[in-house]
């Protein structure tokens, strides 16, 4: 496809203590990035980034993480190491016989630390999925928007994956929470193969609206559920 996704891009009050704690989570070094820290992803697990940013009292995790575990010994010393870095328990209304458990990183944003026999997470690495509210229109977006094909499509219910496997982004489906303020979790696409300009004009004439735009180096657009998502336009590649 001529867009990936880059990075899932946090807005923090500090964004260095939290790129410190999610590279120690997934065991990524951090680089600078456009005004604030990159966690890099691979081909098959997305990065991570963070920028200055005041998140506004009323915002929502409109988002979250599932982090994997391979044995129950291994979700309590990844539980264990979270809470070292500076996470908290959170209670979501999580069911006591549930296996996976509910923490909030330093800033708030909650994820989810996975129970070992989750088959449906089985093979998609440590950071296995990106959980979002959404309606199915908006997964089906995504679908398209990236080239990725739905590996779930029920129940208003939609996941998307990569087809070289690796993290999954999921939407919930209704009800979602009526959206009153910008969202502080958004995603980062980069064009790879072609011009900012076609990339965007095809997003828009798949539902997207165009909110603004920085002199063909990046545009800011929002899906058909009003969330927020960046496009820039890929460095090229070095010569060999």
């Amino acid at each position: 496809m001529a867009v990936q996704l880059l990075a899932v891009t946090y807005d923090a009050h500090d964004p260095t203590r939290l790129a410190r704690f999610w590279g120690g989570m997934l065991r990524r070094d951090a680089v600078e990035d456009a005004g604030g820290l990159l966690l890099p992803g691979t081909p098959t697990q997305v990065g991570l980034r963070f920028v200055p940013g005041r998140p506004q009292e009323e915002h929502l995790n409109r988002l979250h993480l599932h982090l994997t575990s391979t044995s129950l010994a291994h979700q309590q010393d990844t539980v264990a190491a979270a809470v070292a870095l500076g996470a908290v328990h959170v209670d979501v209304g999580q069911l006591p016989d549930e296996g996976h458990i509910v923490l909030a990183d330093p800033a708030g944003n909650h994820f989810c630390v996975m129970e070992p026999d989750n088959r449906f997470l089985s093979g998609c690495g440590h950071l296995a999925e990106v959980a979002c509210d959404g309606t199915r229109d908006v997964g089906l977006f995504w679908s398209e928007g990236l080239g990725w094909p739905l590996v779930w499509d029920e129940n208003q219910e939609t996941v998307v994956q990569s087809p070289l496997g690796g993290t999954k982004v999921a939407w919930g489906g209704p009800p979602v929470a009526p959206k009153t303020v910008r969202n502080t979790q958004r995603f980062l696409l980069a064009a790879t193969d072609t011009d900012l300009r076609t990339e965007v004009d095809r997003l828009v004439s798949l539902g997207a609206t165009l909110m603004s735009t920085d002199e063909d180096r990046s545009a800011e657009l929002a899906d058909p559920d009003g969330n927020e998502f960046c496009v820039r336009q890929a460095r090229p590649r070095a010569r060999t």
